[in-house]
């Protein structure tokens, strides 16, 4: 169900009563002969986005609906268009009058909304849904840098990090929750790392990396050896091994393209990346 709702006498009990309790409504006036209404509009309609499990945005349309308009208006002794009322338990808690800023809008919002690293966290977890890991890590490491101390939080972006193999992080975050916080969640993420840690030490792996030491200069080794660290989560690793090949023959079988590939496939802004992404530089340039 959209969190967008237009009004309407036939759904407004059903949107602004109980079933919606748990949410903050944006009941906001609307005349599309406004150039302001229809400027605000566009805010809420990216708010309600960002803010998809928290708010409804219900909109009174004046233009349409000028009985129900009217009768809300008189409620709240509205004075101007747009306006804007935020309710929660059915009750208002606060009023918006006259054109709001995105930044004032959410500032309200900030009041009678969950904290921003919670907000974060949500986020994270819509994007997991949508299968953009590289977005969800993005908002769980925002919401860590905000609260680091918050234990969900630390799960979350330890969830995130072992999906995108980033084991190292979150080996760091499972061993900094305390004893009493490590409940079944937790439990469950441990469970996923040790197999991911395990995975590391492959027979495979094993075997090429003992076929590298008798023969360090095998280019054909280091690519296939890259590939398995890749896919088991040792990315530096991997990256290290193809720029030793591609510093001695930067046209050397699919090795550049590997690299790149794995330099991608980090998060935005990840420190990883951003070397090596440097290093392939000075071989290019």
């Amino acid at each position: 169900m959209s969190n967008q709702i237009q009004l309407t006498p036939e759904n407004i009990q059903q949107t602004l009563g109980e079933q919606n309790q748990e949410k903050l409504i944006l009941l906001t006036f609307f005349s599309g002969q406004n150039p302001d209404c229809v400027a605000q509009a566009s805010i809420l309609t990216n708010l309600a986005v960002t803010y998809t499990d928290h708010i409804i945005v219900a909109t009174v349309d004046c233009d349409l609906q000028q009985a129900l308009a009217s009768q809300l208006a008189q409620q709240i002794n509205l004075q101007a268009l747009p306006t804007l009322v935020m309710l929660k338990n059915g009750a208002p808690v606060e009023m918006l009058p006259g054109a709001q800023t995105e930044e004032d809008i959410k500032k309200a919002l900030a009041n009678h909304l969950p904290k921003p690293e919670m907000l974060l966290l949500d986020q994270a977890k819509q994007a997991l849904q949508s299968d953009d890991q590289n977005s969800a890590f993005n908002f769980a490491k925002q919401a860590y840098e905000i609260d680091p101390t918050n234990s969900r939080v630390k799960l979350v972006l330890a969830d995130i990090c072992i999906q995108i193999q980033k084991l190292d992080d979150a080996q760091a975050l499972l061993d900094s929750i305390l004893d009493e916080e490590r409940d079944a969640y937790y439990q469950n993420l441990l469970a996923k790392l040790v197999q991911a840690l395990q995975a590391q030490e492959s027979p495979e792996i094993q075997t090429l990396s003992k076929a590298l030491e008798a023969e360090p200069d095998n280019n054909d080794i280091k690519v296939e050896l890259a590939s398995l660290f890749n896919d088991t989560g040792k990315k530096e690793q991997a990256l290290e091994l193809l720029f030793t090949v591609l510093r001695k023959d930067l046209n050397f079988g699919d090795a550049k393209k590997q690299y790149l590939d794995i330099v991608a496939s980090l998060p935005d802004g990840d420190a990883i990346a951003a070397t090596f992404r440097r290093k392939l530089y000075s071989l290019l340039y």
